[in-house]
């Protein structure tokens, strides 16, 4: 059967459902599945609880998800982009799970390897640390994070052959490929779509065995959060 689907729609279709945890890649904007996150915005469908390092900007990326509240919960690490984000969260509106960036990383990269949880010394007395499990290792506190893994999870490559190896470019090997690994079921939306035994095994990120289904993008529109120049001469 093949992976790949015309569009972001079909792709998703028989997928999304009320109350699910989804995992979307990107960090900032660089690196985000518009197309498929434009597609779950169309489908109504709510009460979604989102693992992603923020959420977009306003009106843009995830930040459409919140715009029409399909979100009910953000599982991340930053928030400062996206002023709704915080208008939400403050107003108590959106629940959101605060993790530093590198454990969050680690939590998704964990419950992509099947570890169920594990201990990390960040965090140790701040909130972070509250009501977790603390243990001693070697004189050290450290803290217990449970490894992450989604319903589904939507992420974006460079470029893919039609079994779904993926090949990210540059900032956008972000949380992608972790991502990939740690949905139940993984969409890749991909700007490059090529025949099997057209990559070089050794430039491939992802292997298709962790991709169910594919998309080649249609909206190549590539945001800039903060541009910053040096001023003209």
């Amino acid at each position: 059967m093949s992976k790949v689907y015309p569009d972001a729609g079909s792709a998703l279709a028989s997928l999304l459902h009320d109350d699910m945890m989804i995992m979307a890649g990107g960090f900032g904007l660089c690196g985000i599945p518009q197309d498929l996150i434009e597609a779950i915005e169309a489908s109504g469908v709510k009460g979604l609880t989102v693992i992603s390092n923020n959420c977009g900007v306003d009106g843009w990326g995830l930040g459409r998800l919140l715009r029409t509240r399909q979100i009910r919960k953000m599982i991340s690490s930053y928030v400062g982009e996206n002023k709704l984000f915080a208008e939400q969260y403050l107003s108590g509106e959106l629940e959101l799970e605060f993790n530093p960036q590198g454990t969050l990383a680690e939590r998704i990269r964990a419950g992509g390897a099947g570890i169920p949880a594990f201990y990390t010394r960040t965090g140790v007395g701040t909130l972070v640390a509250d009501g977790k499990d603390l243990r001693e290792f070697d004189g050290e506190l450290y803290v217990m994070e449970r490894g992450l893994v989604a319903d589904l999870s939507i992420v974006k490559a460079w470029k893919s052959d039609t079994e779904g190896n993926l090949v990210f470019r540059r900032t956008a090997r972000n949380f992608n490929p972790i991502m990939a690994t740690a949905g139940k079921i993984t969409v890749a939306e991909v700007e490059i779509l090529v025949e099997p035994g057209a990559i070089d095994p050794d430039h491939v990120h992802t292997p298709g065995i962790y991709v169910q289904r594919l998309i080649l993008s249609q909206n190549r529109e590539k945001r800039i959060e903060q541009r910053t120049v040096r001023p003209r001469s």
